[in-house]
C-alpha cells in the first residue's frame, strides 16, 4: 500500500459548484464509441431508483462515477492508458490487488478495497478525481508527486469490485460527488452544456460494442473474453453465426443481422429486446449448407434501432477458405 485511497461514502448531490472546477480531459487513452465506451455515468436520481445525464438508465443506484470500459479482456491485456484527467499532486495510491471478476468467493478479499488498484490527485480548492481498477502492476505514480493533465497513471484493468475491464474515475469537491457531465445537481436531464470536459464527449445511450462471425453459437464469457470472433473459417464450418455485444439495452430495442456472401444476401432477421441490461448478446445465423459454404469473402452487418432512431451499426467480414 502507498498512501491512503479515499473512500466512496461520499454524498451525491452537492450545491452548483464554484467556477474553481478544473477543465478535464478524457482520462483514456482510447476512442470513446470504437475501442472503448461509458458503460455507466453518476447516478443524478436521490432516489433508489437510477437516472444518468441523458435521462436514460445507464448507471444503478448511488454510482458516484463515469465507468470508461473496454470491449474485451484481450484489449485490458495489450493495455489501454489511464491519463490524469487535470493536473495535480497525488495524495494516495493502491497497489497489488489481482486482475480479476469479482464473485462471492473472492468477496472478503475486495471488501473495503472496492475501488482496487487507484490512484487519488487533488487539483486544488477541494477537488478531488480518484481512478479505480487499474491493471495490477501499471500504477507508475507516487503519493507527494506532481501531474499534468493526460500525465501517465496506469492502465485500465480488472481489479477491486468489478465485472468487466474498466476505469472508474469519480470528480469529488469538499467530498462531494460532482457530475463531469453536469456538475449542476439540480440541472434538467439530456443538459449538458456545462460539461467540465475540455473536448466534448457526447452522451451515448447503449450501443454495440462488437459484431463478429463465430462457427457455432459463442459462449458469453468468451466473447467478453475477446476470443469468440472469427475472421476466416473453412469451407466445412458447421454454422455460420453474426453475434452482437451490446450495453445498455431497453425493452423494445432491435437489432437486425444481414449477412452476404460470394453470391449475395445470405441472411436477414431481426431480433427484439425485451429487458434493460448492462451487457447483453444476441446472435443469428445458418447451418452448413449440403455442398458446404462457397469459398469468398462474406459480410455481416447488425444494426441496434431504438424506436426509429439508429443507434449503432457495425460490420464484420469473413474469409471462407
Amino acid at each position: 500500500m502507498r498512501g491512503t485511497l479515499i473512500g466512496f461514502l461520499v454524498g451525491i448531490h452537492a450545491a452548483i459548484p464554484a467556477l474553481s472546477a478544473p477543465t478535464l480531459f478524457k482520462p483514456v487513452d482510447c476512442v470513446i464509441g470504437n475501442t472503448c465506451f461509458i458503460q455507466n455515468y453518476v447516478d443524478r436520481d436521490p432516489t433508489s431508483g437510477q437516472t444518468d445525464i441523458g435521462c436514460g438508465a445507464l448507471s444503478y443506484d448511488g454510482h458516484k462515477g463515469t465507468d470508461f470500459a473496454l470491449p474485451t479482456l484481450r484489449s485490458m491485456e495489450i493495455g489501454v492508458d489511464v491519463l490524469a484527467a487535470a493536473g495535480g499532486v497525488v495524495t494516495g495510491t493502491r497497489i497489488g490487488m489481482r486482475d480479476q471478476i469479482a464473485t462471492p468467493k473472492n468477496f472478503k478479499e475486495i471488501e473495503g478495497r472496492e475501488c482496487g488498484n487507484g490512484v487519488v490527485i487533488d487539483h486544488g480548492d477541494g477537488w478531488v478525481t480518484q481512478y479505480c481498477h487499474l491493471k495490477n502492476g501499471s500504477v507508475n505514480v507516487a503519493k507527494g508527486q506532481r501531474l499534468k493533465a493526460g500525465d501517465l497513471i496506469g492502465q485500465i484493468g480488472l481489479s477491486g469490485k468489478t465485472q468487466f475491464p474498466h476505469l472508474h474515475m469519480s470528480l469529488r469537491q469538499n467530498d462531494i460527488v460532482v457530475d463531469p457531465f453536469q456538475p449542476n445537481p439540480n440541472a434538467n436531464c439530456g443538459d449538458t452544456q456545462a460539461a467540465l470536459w475540455a473536448d466534448p464527449i457526447p452522451y451515448v445511450p447503449g450501443g454495440l460494442i462488437d459484431v463478429a462471425f463465430a462457427p457455432a453459437m459463442p459462449d458469453f464469457a468468451a466473447i467478453k473474453a475477446g476470443t469468440a470472433s472469427q475472421t476466416e473459417m473453412p469451407n466445412n464450418a458447421k454454422a455460420l453465426v453474426l453475434f452482437a455485444y451490446g450495453y445498455g439495452s431497453r425493452p423494445g430495442d432491435q437489432i437486425s443481422f444481414t449477412i452476404k456472401g460470394p453470391n449475395g444476401d445470405l441472411m436477414d432477421y431481426s431480433v427484439s429486446l425485451e429487458e434493460r441490461q448492462a451487457q447483453y448478446f444476441r446472435a443469428a445465423g445458418k447451418r452448413i449448407p449440403n455442398a458446404g459454404w462457397k469459398s469468398g469473402q462474406y459480410s455481416g452487418v447488425a444494426t441496434l434501432t431504438r424506436g426509429d432512431v439508429v443507434l449503432s451499426q457495425k460490420i464484420a467480414n469473413l474469409t471462407i477458405r
